[in-house]
């Protein structure tokens, strides 16, 4: 699976994804670092990559522009922090998640549990 992981999570979760056979670069390696989140959302839709984040403005996003793609995972408050666990988190729950993130989706791990809903958000007006 392809993943773009945004700044407010570390690079480690990036190379914890690659040494677990994924393609995962993190926004720094792209020059993105200080980037709109309009843009970092762009190149993960441009690119086919799910979005890893814990910056909730990215549901925010999806919700107001009804697309499909591209598919976001949020971190939440209440979950690890520390990278590793955070990669360990995703890489131990990708087998459930797979096809509702090559479909287009929202997937949230909170305090306890996995939230999952599928893209487009309708129902915003």
């Amino acid at each position: 699976m392809r993943f773009l992981v945004d700044n407010a999570l570390s690079p480690i979760v990036a190379k914890m994804l690659r040494e677990h056979g994924h393609d995962a670069v993190h926004v720094c390696e792209l020059g993105l670092r200080a980037a709109e989140d309009e843009v970092i959302f762009e190149r993960a839709a441009m690119e086919d990559r799910v979005l890893l984040s814990a910056d909730t403005d990215f549901g925010t996003l999806l919700a107001l522009r009804c697309e499909a793609k591209p598919s976001v995972v949020l971190f939440r408050r209440g979950v690890d922090r520390r990278p590793l666990q955070q990669a360990v988190l995703l890489l131990s729950n990708l087998p459930v998640l797979d096809a509702d993130l090559r479909r287009g989706c929202v997937a949230i791990f909170d305090e306890s549990r996995l939230r999952v809903r599928t893209l487009p958000i309708a129902g915003l007006d």
